[in-house]
């Protein structure tokens, strides 16, 4: 297997095994990543312009939140923690998290892009290190309290090993781990370094796009289409065995090439062009896109049938054409209508925490296992139709059990968010206290 892509799929999955399945059994790994996603950055772009049906001028954007793109970026993170733990391949077409996490995450980098690129890509990274730094020292006094050596293990080449330790700093590579620590009978089953290190990969990713986002965005405004679609192109050459790289180098490439027509998408809505492309036009273009995309999947499925996440032409076409559709559309809200009205603070709380979440989320499913076992000692649980009853409903509580675990998280690291950001800690910014002004 490759370093980085625990379960051995290609480039541009969701990279983390599922985990609904009680400890007495045999654990099916299903590849995914995560998104994510988070998403890094936690403020989002102004308000898109509405769908243009042709062309012509843009008007100006008024600052503030776009909360139809909060709402995109908080259904991202859930789907992504729901296939984590649950493994459905279907999730991987209904919703691609991480193709929308890229896009709003490119809008936003276009939309700050306006100031010296230097700088933006200063705040970029000082918005993203902190949480990883803080993430990563618990993850690797784990790992190291589990008995793992860098220098002893055949994965990652002795003192290379050692070496490679340094992208838990600065995420320019895959970050080592073990494939095997402890034991199946352990507290945490012997592939839990693999499933909450292997998230790494979406910031590798980020970093990657935001360190390029001032070329990109030069050439986008200088050749739109072929910035737009060469992603795609790169994808057909390197996510298809046409032109094999090997490694981590592989890998990264692959990555930037399933993703990055997303990210550019990104630019194209923030700089107006996407809406002065006829909808009817872009919807149509789209579905194409997309029709061709599931076509590919059908013809090389995975191990995991229809999971996007193990073909990376498939993902890039049907994430760029979801994308498109999706920003096509867009309703600018810069407040929730009245039916969302009621997740107004959740929405708000999951993108003021959206690294926070996608950093810890595998590893806090994993910690739901040994906290619902508690529950097979409990005396009622002695009766044979008790213990069948949790066992049959065993990935349930693990859903419900999760969330309450990712607040106690939000809660204890999450401030962490806010110094990488040079704003005052803060606990719990679901926006009640600034009202109107939500936090950026």
């Amino acid at each position: 297997m490759t370093q980085g892509h625990p379960t051995g799929t290609d480039a541009g999955a969701e990279r983390t095994p599922a985990f609904g399945v009680p400890r007495q059994r045999t654990a099916q790994a299903v590849p995914d990543t995560s998104a994510t996603a988070v998403a890094p950055g936690t403020t989002v772009l102004a308000p898109t312009a509405p769908g243009a049906t042709a062309p012509g001028p843009t008007a100006p954007r008024k600052p503030g939140r776009d909360r139809y793109l909060d709402l995109l970026r908080t259904v991202a993170l859930v789907r992504v923690v729901v296939y984590h733990l649950f493994g459905w391949a279907w999730l991987t077409v209904l919703f691609p998290s991480m193709g929308v996490m890229f896009a709003l995450a490119g809008s936003l980098m276009a939309r700050s892009l306006k100031r010296p690129a230097r700088e933006v890509i200063r705040d970029r990274v000082r918005r993203l290190l902190p949480p990883l730094w803080l993430f990563g020292a618990a993850v690797l006094t784990l790992m190291f309290a589990g008995g793992w050596n860098p220098l002893h293990d055949p994965d990652h080449g002795g003192a290379l090993g050692v070496v490679e330790l340094l992208n838990y700093v600065v995420p320019l590579g895959a970050p080592p781990f073990p494939w095997d620590l402890g034991s199946k009978s352990g507290l945490l089953e012997n592939t839990w370094a693999v499933q909450a290190a292997g998230v790494l990969w979406y910031l590798r990713a980020y970093l990657w796009f935001v360190l390029a986002s001032p070329l990109l965005l030069w050439a986008f405004r200088r050749a739109p289409w072929v910035t737009l679609f060469a992603p795609l192109a790169l994808t057909a050459v390197v996510g298809t065995g046409v032109v094999s790289i090997p490694g981590e180098t592989g890998n990264a490439v692959s990555d930037f090439a399933v993703y990055g027509s997303c990210w550019v998408l990104g630019f194209a809505h923030q700089e107006g062009v996407l809406a002065r492309v006829p909808r009817y036009a872009a919807v149509s273009c789209s579905a194409l896109v997309m029709a061709f995309g599931l076509w590919w999947a059908s013809g090389h499925l995975g191990p995991d049938g229809w999971d996007l996440n193990d073909i990376p032409l498939a993902q890039a076409a049907w994430s760029f054409g979801f994308v498109v559709i999706l920003l096509q559309y867009s309703p600018s809200w810069q407040e929730l209508p009245r039916g969302l009205a009621r997740w107004d603070r959740l929405i708000t709380l999951s993108n003021n925490r959206a690294v926070t979440i996608y950093l810890w989320h595998n590893l806090l499913i994993m910690a739901t296992v040994p906290l619902i076992d508690l529950a097979y000692g409990l005396p009622f649980m002695e009766s044979e139709g008790a213990t069948g009853f949790l066992d049959s409903t065993y990935m349930i509580w693990m859903f419900l059990l999760v969330w309450p675990l990712i607040a106690v998280m939000i809660l204890a690291t999450g401030w962490i968010e806010d110094i990488a950001a040079r704003r005052k800690p803060r606990l719990w910014p679901d926006g009640r206290r600034s009202g109107a002004r939500r936090a950026k």
